[in-house]
């Protein structure tokens, strides 16, 4: 039994080492493609309310396309479609996957989160003699930011979870590497249950970070902290 074991602490270490290179590639492709997220669904989020109807409905035709079609499917379209004509290496067509579906999530969260601060302050800020544009810069943006925080940072760990799916076109992640090491050593339950354990510990110390921003940024009388 004991002898059992310490082949198994050794199988697992082994595996470990093999995964941790891994670990920053992860983090990588998720800061870098939820960033594109943030700026793309910022701006998508604020066109959705623009008052020119063309740019209104074009950001929610973006918005019902991009939410409509799975991650999966972009992953393909952008990589051996697009990829082929732009000649996008792995990365890139990745990065670019991943921020383009998060972007409509989170136009949608900007969005509401906009449409949260009361008509008050357009009216406020505009009898101060602000434009359209510096009131949503200086004024309505900064507030709705604060309360759009908790649900952004779900999406961000969702969006790590989802870039495992990046392995599918050679991308050497997390689950890539599982994949490796799986099919050169035929250990399939250690090395996912590791794998698991990996991405487990990563999101549960973001789920942490949530709870703690959600502290700091919460709003006055938005959700259960009120007044």
């Amino acid at each position: 039994m004991i002898g059992w074991i310490g082949e198994q602490f050794v199988l697992y270490w082994d595996i470990f080492k093999y995964l941790l290179p891994a670990v920053p590639w992860t983090a990588l492709i998720t800061v870098t493609s939820f960033s594109l997220a943030l700026v793309l669904g910022l701006l998508i989020g604020i066109l959705r309310l623009s008052r020119n109807r063309l740019l209104a409905n074009l950001a929610g035709a973006y918005i019902n396309i991009i939410r409509g079609v799975p991650l999966l499917v972009h992953i393909f379209f952008i990589y051996f479609g697009l990829g082929s004509i732009l000649n996008l290496d792995r990365f890139t067509a990745g990065v670019l996957a991943v921020g383009i579906c998060y972007s409509a999530y989170l136009a949608e969260i900007f969005r509401s989160g906009i449409e949260a601060i009361a008509h008050g302050q357009y009216e406020a800020a505009m009898s101060l003699g602000m434009t359209r544009f510096q009131t949503l810069r200086h004024v309505i943006i900064p507030q709705s930011l604060r309360i759009v925080i908790p649900p952004v940072a779900n999406e961000f760990i969702a969006s790590l979870k989802d870039s495992s799916l990046v392995s599918i076109i050679g991308l050497r992640e997390l689950t890539r590497a599982g994949r490796e090491y799986y099919s050169q050593n035929f250990t399939d339950f250690q090395t996912w249950l590791l794998v698991g354990a990996i991405y487990l510990v990563m999101t549960l110390s973001l789920t942490r970070l949530v709870k703690y921003l959600e502290g700091v940024f919460a709003v006055k009388g938005f959700g259960s902290n009120k007044a």
